[in-house]
Order: C-alpha cells, then structure tokens, then sequence
C-alpha cells in the first residue's frame, strides 16, 4: 500500500481494521492519504481479499497498462520481452529482476498473464508500479518501437534464453541495446521469437542440473549486463 502512495495511484477506496489503524504503521499510512479509510471488521477484508493473511488494509486502485507508449527508449539499455508466462507470480518476480537490474521497461506478449493480477502485484514486492510495462506487445511491435529512438544503422538485438547450444552467458557479447526474451517454463520460448533472436543464450551449470527457472536465468543475464556497463 504505501509502494502505490508513494507511485502517486488514484485509491478509489482504502478498507482498514481498526487495530491495523491503531499500529504506528497504520497510522502513518493513513496520514499519506487523500481521504480518510474505511473501518471494516477483520472478518469483511478478509472475504473481500485473495491474500491468505491480509495485512489490515486494503485498497482499490486505477493502474492503467497502456501498449508500447509506455516504454521508453533508451539506448543501450536491456528491456525484458516475456512471451506466454501464465503464472501472474513469475511475471511479478521478474518485473522485480528486471528494475533492480536496471532494465528500461517490461514488455509482455498476448496471453501473457496481466500484470495487474494481485499475485503479480504481491510478488514484484512494488516495481509493477514503478517499472514502465507495456502489455499485449508484439515481437515486431516492439522492435519497431525501440529502433525509432536508435541511431541510423542501429538496431535493437534480439536475445532468446535457451537451455542448451546458445552462447555462453559469461563469453557471449552483450553490447548494444538488448531485448531479453524469456519464455514459460516447460514450452519455453516459441520457435518464431527464438529465430528471430541475433543472440542466443545459455547458462552453462553443473550436471545433472539442465535448468533454472525462469526468474532465476533473466536474473543472471540482467545482471551480467548490468556488471559490463558498469565496468566500462
């Protein structure tokens, strides 16, 4: 709750226990809004709210997700593209990785799970209101979008995870303005986006180890290309 008042988010409505109002933490919170709460008996947001141990508040908010105008272009910069990621949890956690790995933006495909999803929300712990996120983004959508703010002659490069024959990640180039395209776990990427990929990678590890999952392989690849640009 205080990660969307500090985003600046329209709460249509806060619901909140009275003994969570009475806690020093409550009360803070409350001092940063608008308008005054909502007292609701525990037994209401607990029946009203998908999360197994409410905190004590609860808020309705406006969170828009607009398509590709909400990223934007930086040069240089790596963007995460996920493709087909049902688990509104993954798509928090990574949205996670990719702010703290300073990423410009999150793209997310069709059929993607929506970022607004409470899991989702929950999981990346406030960077899905933070974090520019565009969503229903196709690959050449996309593509197009970042190669209108690039130098003439420059083009956005394409990096698809794979789980064996890519490049490795610790020798592999990673220069230039990278889209890191991360897909489901079990189908992975689609054979469209992985040979539309400039680059791809793979983790090399210990046997009989043969993958990660996904949060944990974007992570590495983004904070690889973290590591590179800050030691140039």
């Amino acid at each position: 709750m205080a990660e969307a008042v500090t985003a600046g988010l329209f709460l249509e409505t806060v619901l909140i226990t009275p003994l969570y109002l009475a806690s020093a933490e409550g009360a803070a919170l409350v001092r940063r809004l608008a308008a005054a709460p909502l007292e609701v008996a525990p037994e209401l947001l607990e029946d009203v709210t998908d999360s197994d141990s409410p905190q004590g508040i609860l808020a309705v908010a406006h969170l828009p997700r607009p398509g590709l105008d909400a990223l934007p272009v930086d040069r240089g910069v790596p963007y995460l593209y996920l493709e087909g990621l049902q688990d509104p949890g993954n798509v928090g956690a990574l949205a996670r990785v990719a702010e703290a790995a300073g990423a410009a933006g999150l793209a997310l495909s069709p059929g993607t799970a929506h970022p607004n999803h409470p899991r989702a929300l929950r999981a990346s712990a406030g960077s899905l209101l933070r974090l520019p996120v565009a969503v229903g983004v196709a690959p050449e959508s996309l593509e197009r979008r970042l190669a209108s703010g690039l130098p003439p002659g420059e083009a956005p490069r394409w990096a698809a995870l794979v789980p064996r024959d890519g490049a490795d990640l610790w020798r592999a180039s990673l220069d230039g303005t990278l889209i890191l395209a991360v897909g489901a776990e079990g189908p992975g990427l689609s054979a469209d986006l992985t040979a539309r990929a400039d680059l791809r990678l793979t983790i090399s590890m210990e046997s009989p180890v043969e993958s990660l999952n996904a949060t944990v392989a974007a992570a590495l690849v983004l904070f690889e290309v973290r590591r590179r640009r800050l030691v140039v």
